[in-house]
C-alpha cells in the first residue's frame, strides 16, 4: 500500500472542493468543533467531494461517523485508539492510521496492526499543543527501519522544503495543516507542496 507524499489535513469539507482540482490526492478531515448530525453531514459532504475528485479521504477520530458515512479510512490518536472499537472498524472495512510520538507509542501503534503510522512532531508546530519535543529528521530513519514496508507519515512544522527533507529521511508521506490552510494564498501554497513532493509520486 502506498500513500501520496502530500498529506493535507483540513477542518472543513470546503477545502477539498477548493484544493482538489489543483492535484490534491490525500486529505484528512479533522473536525474538532462539531458533533452529532452536523458532524455526520460534514463527513458525508467531504466524502462526496473526495469521491468527485478521486481524493483519498481520511477521517480523524470520528470512526463511528466514518463508518456511517461509508468512508474507507480513519486516523486515531493514541487516546482515541484505547477507546475505539477496533473490531468494528475492521469489520466495516476501514483502513487505520495511527499517531505516535515516542517509543512506547510506536509499540502500541504497531500492536494495533495499522495501515500507516504517523510520527510527530518532526519540527516545532503551532497547530496542536503537544507534550513531546520535536523528534527531528533522523528519528524518521530509525522508525522506518522498525516498521518496514508500512507507510510512515511525518507531521509537525512542515513546509515544502522540510517535507522534502522528511521524505528523503524515510517518510513516505508528509502531513501538513497550518502551512497550507493558514497561508496567505492556500492555492499557491498547495501548488508549491505538489511541486516539491512530485518526485515521490
Amino acid at each position: 500500500m502506498t500513500l501520496d507524499p502530500f498529506y493535507l489535513i483540513v477542518g472543513r469539507a470546503t477545502w477539498i472542493d477548493r484544493l482538489a482540482p489543483l492535484g490534491l490526492k490525500l486529505v484528512q478531515l479533522r473536525v474538532k468543533d462539531m458533533e452529532g448530525e452536523a458532524l455526520l453531514h460534514e463527513i458525508i459532504t467531504a466524502k462526496a467531494a473526495a469521491d468527485r475528485f478521486g481524493v483519498t479521504l481520511v477521517i480523524n477520530d470520528h470512526w463511528q461517523a466514518a463508518i456511517e458515512a461509508g468512508c474507507q479510512w480513519v486516523h486515531l490518536g493514541q487516546e482515541d485508539l484505547l477507546e475505539a472499537d477496533r473490531a468494528a472498524i475492521r469489520a466495516a472495512g476501514l483502513k487505520l492510521g495511527l499517531s505516535s510520538h515516542d517509543g512506547p507509542e510506536l509499540e502500541a501503534a504497531l500492536a494495533a496492526d495499522p495501515d500507516y503510522i504517523a510520527l510527530g512532531p518532526i519540527f516545532p508546530t503551532t497547530a496542536k499543543q503537544l507534550k513531546w519535543e520535536a523528534q527531528g529528521l533522523e528519528k524518521l530513519r530509525t522508525w522506518k527501519k522498525k516498521i518496514g514496508e508500512m507507510p510512515l507519515v511525518a507531521i509537525g512544522g512542515l513546509t515544502p522544503e522540510r517535507a522534502v527533507a522528511a521524505l528523503e529521511h524515510g517518510a513516505d508521506s508528509a502531513a501538513v495543516i497550518t502551512d497550507v490552510v493558514g497561508a496567505e494564498d492556500p492555492d499557491a501554497r498547495t501548488r508549491q507542496w505538489l511541486d516539491a513532493t512530485k518526485r515521490w509520486r
